[in-house]
């Protein structure tokens, strides 16, 4: 894999022959030299900064580990990882301990050793090397741009920890305003209270946002670089957490109010902008390929995305995520299986839940359905495939023949569902090169459900219509009117589901909602709720077109209960090295 922003650091610091950042950043260095080496120099400079992006979330960056591929949503109740080793079923079946969590070893240690390089940064780059000239363009007061770019990646990195952990040390200035510079070995400061933290990640964003171009007017020489939009849309998603019932046990509607007041100031600066940002729409408009080609098409062109980590240049996406049954010279696994209980939340044509849809037909279940569901999903008879290797998804498995999309050595569906998100249509003979992907950090559509789900909870249900509708109209969905506030609430939260699944969203979502409580702790007691509203439990479809019903339901065949215990499982415990530099008290629940 390649990425555009860590090959600008390539050039700036390899090529003039200095240490890599990796190794700058993972050692105790003595600063007295090895600062001077690299700060002295601009494009030394340019160059740490533009590695420090390395540490930004990514949805892809487990495609390189045998043991940690495919989307987070395998640790939801969106989708299960068919490879057997994959991590994401310990987390699943709850089979880890606090004294051996792969997952809060590896956030814990990358976040914070970006953080740290952060304040390196901050601490020692130069206004008299890097320049701070008014200029137009870009790169006008360029030390203060490349300030706030890094100080606002620094709360990226914070609210990352805080998703994972809960409470968490703020590692950012000392009483001075002086960047804090920790050794590894040297114990962090005390943890803060989560709502605390999303405070102060606001208030950051408050500080830079405008320190930055809103959105840059050369994308090509900037795209993947932070901008005042992505400050802008931080402090929305932070208040919006800050909000949630899992941060605001007392529902104070006033962090509602601030939540949406955020999202709708995005959205009036964005109104200023010559080239604002914008749902992203194929040029007919065509609402059965808008949402599909909107992650398909090539990330720097795409005017719905606000931030992204980089750039992947691969076909390992369409290796590990295509149905198992296309092979040639090179071959699907399809591991990614998404659930039907995510399927199922996909509503009618008509704006209703399949429950409430009397035109819904189980036996002919994919017809009339949100375009969303086509454009995301690859389903029994879907036509996959280029030219002429083009064909129906056969995941049939009667007693009398079994499809060619079933199962296949180590790849298969566990659910009868394949994704289809980010999936490039290529050719499997060999002859196709490398596809362009990117998963967003940050983009429009965001924004707009954000409006809307800040803006009903803080009791403007009418007003919160136009931003959920806005997202709706892009495929074609009936406009939502005249709800209850816990009705609109139901219908945006599902909206945002299928929106935002396999872009690492559902699994903090379903814990800042609380709804493994709101489902009554267990799976016993969501039982009669439809499958798309259940948590604890995890639906496939059998395909047996051999016998009286040609889709029969039941669980999944991998991962098919979800392990969920209170406190204990809406974060991670800190991990056990750092117990005993610092002393903090574990994670309520993962105590020894």
């Amino acid at each position: 894999m390649n990425s555009k922003i860590l090959s600008i650091a390539a050039v700036g610091l390899l090529s003039i022959g200095a240490a890599s950042c990796s190794d700058y950043l993972d050692k105790e260095v003595d600063l007295t030299l090895q600062a001077e080496n690299v700060f002295s120099d601009y494009d030394r400079t340019r160059g740490y900064l533009a590695q420090l992006y390395d540490y930004l979330p990514d949805a892809f960056q487990g495609y390189n580990d045998t043991q940690y591929r495919l989307s987070q949503d395998c640790m939801t109740d969106n989708a299960v990882d068919y490879w057997g080793v994959a991590r994401y079923h310990s987390v699943i079946a709850d089979a880890y301990d606090a004294t051996n969590h792969w997952f809060a070893d590896f956030y814990w240690s990358r976040d914070y050793t970006g953080i740290r390089g952060i304040n390196q940064y901050l601490l020692n780059a130069r206004p008299d090397i890097v320049g701070n000239a008014e200029k137009s363009g870009d790169d006008n007061r360029l030390y203060d741009r490349w300030d706030a770019e890094a100080r606002v990646l620094r709360a990226i990195l914070h609210f990352d920890l805080l998703c994972w952990y809960g409470d968490v040390p703020i590692v950012a200035d000392d009483e001075n305003g002086t960047p804090i510079i920790l050794a590894p070995s040297t114990p962090l400061p005390e943890r803060k209270a989560a709502a605390d933290v999303l405070k102060w990640i606001a208030d950051e964003c408050d500080k830079y946002k405008d320190n930055l171009p809103f959105r840059y007017s050369d994308e090509t020489e900037n795209w993947g670089r932070i901008n005042g939009a992505a400050a802008y849309a931080l402090k929305t998603r932070a208040l919006l957490f800050r909000a949630s019932p899992l941060f605001n046990p007392g529902n104070d509607v006033s962090r509602w109010t601030d939540a949406a007041n955020a999202a709708k100031d995005f959205i009036a600066k964005n109104r200023m902008q010559s080239n604002p940002y914008r749902l992203y729409t194929t040029d007919s408009n065509d609402p059965n390929q808008n949402y599909y080609q909107c992650f398909v098409t090539n990330p720097v062109l795409n005017n719905e995305y606000i931030l992204s980590r980089s750039v992947w240049t691969t076909l390992q996406i369409e290796y590990f995520n295509a149905p198992c049954g296309f092979t040639g010279s090179i071959s699907a696994t399809g591991y990614l299986n998404p659930t039907q209980n995510l399927v199922d939340a996909y509503e009618t044509i008509n704006g209703l839940p399949i429950d409430q849809d009397p035109v819904y037909d189980a036996q002919n279940p994919y017809v009339n359905r949100d375009p969303r569901l086509e454009q995301t999903i690859l389903h029994h008879g879907s036509i996959w495939g280029d030219g002429d290797e083009a064909r129906a998804i056969d995941v049939n498995n009667d007693d009398t023949r079994q499809g060619a999309d079933y199962s296949r050595g180590n790849g298969g569906t566990a659910t009868g569902y394949y994704s289809k998100k980010y999936l490039h249509n290529i050719r499997w003979d060999g002859t196709v090169g490398n596809q362009r992907h990117a998963c967003p950090i940050f983009r429009y559509a965001e924004i707009l459900l954000a409006a809307a789900e800040a803006l009903n909870e803080a009791g403007q249900t009418g007003e919160a219509y136009e931003y959920v509708n806005q997202v709706r109209a892009r495929v074609g969905m009936p406009a939502y009117s005249g709800m209850s506030q816990d009705q609109l609430r139901e219908r945006i939260q599902n909206e945002i589901r299928i929106e935002f699944c396999f872009e690492d969203h559902r699994y903090f979502d379903v814990r800042r909602w609380k709804l493994f409580e709101k489902n009554g702790g267990s799976a016993s007691a969501e039982a009669s709720l439809p499958r798309y509203r259940q948590v604890f439990t995890l639906y496939g479809v059998a395909v047996r077109e051999g016998t009286s019903h040609t889709f029969n339901y039941g669980l999944s065949d991998i991962d098919s209960h979800y392990s969920f215990t209170a406190p204990k499982n809406y974060f991670f415990p800190i991990p056990y090295d750092e117990l005993q530099k610092t002393g903090y008290p574990q994670t309520p629940g993962w105590e020894l």
